[in-house]
């Protein structure tokens, strides 16, 4: 995947966007401790509240200037009820994350194990239970205008309407416009989680982007080959 992106990027501008804070990404992408703003562009943590530019940090913003204190604590309140009251086959650590840009809310605990985190994916399938705190938040919190997104196997993100990934392609209009429109004027985004609910879907239905939908690594780089013709 790293050679197939190094050959991508002699064409064309790179850039990943992921919920995750910096320190996680360059944990899963660093491969051999190498910087991951050196292998990318563009770097856009939390959906691009944090975001490099050729290892360049760009300007950031915070979910809790955005709600305040006075909000989230209830909101924080409600959800570590709610999972203490759940019952389900195990519960870990760290049931909700706080990061720069968002909250990152895990039933089951972000300190699960791999094989924990497969299983919880399988039995949250059929017991929907990030699916129905996610309705009751809608409900309650319906006035704080925060977006919940499902992704990945454990967990989902809370953060304000407009943050989801879509949040990164200000950095790139902002470069765009400065350049007086001469760069990006076509961005393709790819990613698996992007049916309505997934944290994909924002960026891939977005009409700025050109969305492709990819089932895995494999898929992602046959997808990448054939439309670069690399």
């Amino acid at each position: 995947m790293f050679d197939l992106l190094k050959t991508l990027r002699s064409k064309v501008v790179i850039g990943f966007v992921g919920g995750s804070d910096f320190s996680k990404q360059q944990e899963q992408l660093g491969v051999d401790g190498v910087n991951v703003t050196t292998l990318f562009d563009f770097c856009f943590s939390e959906n691009g509240l944090t975001a490099y530019r050729l290892g360049e940090k760009l300007a950031s913003n915070s979910f809790i200037e955005y709600v305040g204190e006075a909000n989230y604590k209830p909101l924080a309140n409600f959800i570590l009820h709610h999972i203490a009251d759940l019952d389900i086959p195990v519960k870990r650590g760290t049931f909700i994350e706080f990061r720069n840009g968002m909250i990152n809310v895990s039933p089951i605990g972000r300190n699960a194990t791999v094989q924990e985190r497969n299983d919880f994916e399988a039995y949250d399938k059929v017991h929907k239970v990030r699916e129905t705190l996610v309705g009751l938040l809608r409900e309650k919190f319906a006035h704080l205008n925060l977006t919940f997104s499902i992704g990945g196997q454990i967990s989902f993100d809370v953060f304000p309407t407009g943050w989801d990934k879509t949040y990164c392609l200000r950095h790139v209009e902002a470069e765009r416009d400065a350049n007086g429109g001469q760069y990006f004027t076509k961005v393709h985004f790819f990613g698996d989680k992007t049916y309505e609910g997934g944290n994909d879907f924002e960026i891939y239905s977005d009409s700025r982007t050109v969305g492709h939908s990819v089932k895995g690594p494999d898929d992602t780089m046959a997808q990448v080959k054939e439309l670069f013709n690399i």
